[in-house]
């Protein structure tokens, strides 16, 4: 085990030992928010520290096995013993290194995913829809719940924009790596020559704010009612029910009409509202940071080309990995674990190296 990594371990021991005196401690019920951002940081440290003491425990018998390897009774056990211990350890020097990885604040959270059609006109609104369902079937596969939050349709049943709430465990964790430009490949249904056009979207993977993360000034903020408009006559609400709200130092544009309740429209806006300005606010601390240290797997901007789809070669590739899949049909029909579970990896391998370092 390197010298730095012990080190942290070690730090992460004695820090156990201060939380532990310190929950211990009556008066710290006075401060239930203290309390519990004490409770959480000692959960945290809890596993890491056990595992650290399981790897010592493994690390002490591989050092008494070494002292009795040139014993003529017992080398044969000793050497036996060995072998066990120096597997154990480095099977746990590995689950450690993993739980020292920096955790992101935010991979516990659910999300919105914004999906927006670029260049490309129609084309591009159509596979905006396909992107929709895309995140909708991996979601219901993971048992997320998901609520559309806004949707502006183009003229044949695509999406100008669209926004989709994603509840669940780890939400964030494994759709992050989803931001930024995906280019798609293919012919139109209006193409009469055959030409494969090239179209594209944008996806922003918002983490969900919390009221307490984003204060918003009510008067910064303006509110339009109006009626609501859109393709297809029977879904469009008969009275002034949908909601534009501006916020007016970022000029943040929300507008919601799906629900035919002024309130619940309302509802839905403040919340993409308040997860567009968060997500502001945490790329600008990202971006001052992006000079220290930048992931392998991009910086999540939505106008970084993360990802081609090719429907004529029924490829899909992965720039940010050079990871390329001639398994277009099963990603699109929601089997995104293809291509989330190898950037994940990917990113830890990153956090691995500057942990090391």
């Amino acid at each position: 085990m390197k010298d730095g990594i012990r080190e942290k371990l070690e730090g992460a021991r004695n820090r156990l030992e201060e939380l532990s005196q310190m929950l211990a401690d009556p008066s710290i019920m006075e401060d239930i928010a203290r309390y519990q951002s004490l409770s959480k940081e000692y959960s945290d440290l809890e596993p890491v520290v056990k595992t650290f003491g399981e790897y010592e425990h493994w690390q002490e018998i591989a050092g008494q096995s070494r002292d009795l390897l040139e014993d003529p009774e017992l080398g044969d056990m000793a050497r036996a013993e060995l072998d066990e211990a120096e597997a154990k350890m480095a099977e746990l020097e590995d689950t450690l290194q993993r739980l020292l990885l920096p955790k992101d604040p935010n991979d516990e959270k659910n999300v919105f995913i914004e999906i927006r059609a670029g260049a490309g006109g129609e084309e591009a609104a159509l596979f905006a829809g396909d992107l929709l369902k895309m995140y909708t079937r991996y979601a219901e596969s993971r048992g997320w719940k998901t609520e559309m939050m806004s949707a502006s349709e183009s003229d044949r049943g695509g999406f100008k924009e669209v926004v989709l709430q994603v509840r669940g465990d780890q939400a964030y964790s494994r759709l992050k790596f989803e931001s930024g430009g995906h280019r798609v490949q293919r012919v139109p249904e209006t193409e009469t020559q055959g030409r494969i056009h090239t179209s594209a979207c944008t996806v922003a993977v918002m983490p969900e704010a919390e009221e307490v993360e984003v204060n918003i000034d009510p008067n910064d903020l303006r509110v339009d009612i109006f009626r609501s408009s859109g393709p297809g006559g029977q879904s469009v609400n008969t009275t002034d029910s949908a909601i534009r709200i501006t916020h007016l130092p970022t000029g943040t544009v929300v507008t919601c009409q799906d629900e035919k309740s002024q309130h619940k429209n309302r509802d839905k806006a403040m919340k993409v509202l308040q997860a567009r300005l968060y997500e502001a606010e945490r790329s600008r601390a990202a971006q001052e940071r992006a000079d220290e240290r930048r992931s392998l797997v991009g910086s999540g901007d939505r106008s970084e080309r993360v990802r081609t789809y090719n429907f004529p070669q029924g490829r899909v590739t992965d720039h940010r990995i050079n990871l390329t899949l001639y398994q277009l049909d099963q990603v699109l029909e929601g089997h995104l674990d293809l291509l989330i579970d190898p950037l994940m990896t990917e990113h830890q391998a990153e956090q691995l190296a500057q942990l090391e370092a």
